[in-house]
Formats: C-alpha cells, sequence, structure tokens
C-alpha cells in the first residue's frame, strides 16, 4: 500500500511504472481469449470436433490465467526506486 508521501509524488496509488506491466498483462489475456475463440461449425446441425482442440482446451485458459497473474503481480510490484528509499 502506497504511503501518503508516494502517492502525493505521482497522484496514483500504483506507480507509473506498473501501468506498462498491467498493459503488457492485458495484452496477454486478449491473447488468451483470442486462442479460445473459434472452432465452431457453420452448419448448426454438423458437430464440429475443432472445439476440443489443445489450442482451446488447455492452451488458451493457461494463457488467460498467467496474463491474471501477472495483472496482480504488475499490481502489487514496488518499482525499484522505491525499494531504495523504504
Amino acid at each position: 500500500m502506497a504511503t501518503k508521501q508516494e502517492t502525493a509524488l505521482n497522484g496514483f496509488a500504483i506507480p507509473k511504472e506498473n501501468y506498462l506491466y498491467l498493459a503488457i498483462g492485458f495484452l496477454i489475456i486478449v491473447v488468451g481469449f483470442i486462442l479460445m475463440a473459434g472452432g465452431g461449425s457453420d452448419d448448426p446441425n454438423v458437430f464440429s470436433e475443432e472445439i476440443f482442440s489443445f489450442r482451446r482446451i488447455t492452451l488458451a485458459p493457461i494463457i488467460v490465467l498467467f496474463g491474471f497473474i501477472f495483472e496482480i503481480w504488475a499490481i502489487m510490484r514496488k518499482p525499484k526506486s522505491m525499494q531504495q528509499e523504504g
């Protein structure tokens, strides 16, 4: 949790450096959801096995989970400039 002095310096509870990491985490999550998309059949009467591919069932959820963990790390990360001061 940021002290009053740290918050007063930049006006935000999260240091400016962490916003880059938050954007990267958001992009990781978006990539995971893009990998999850598709696999449906154009004809509703025809079943498509593509929805059960490794990419959609295993890889994409792992990437999304990693993105959320990365977001938590980006929020909790204390920049090196603050680590030396306090």
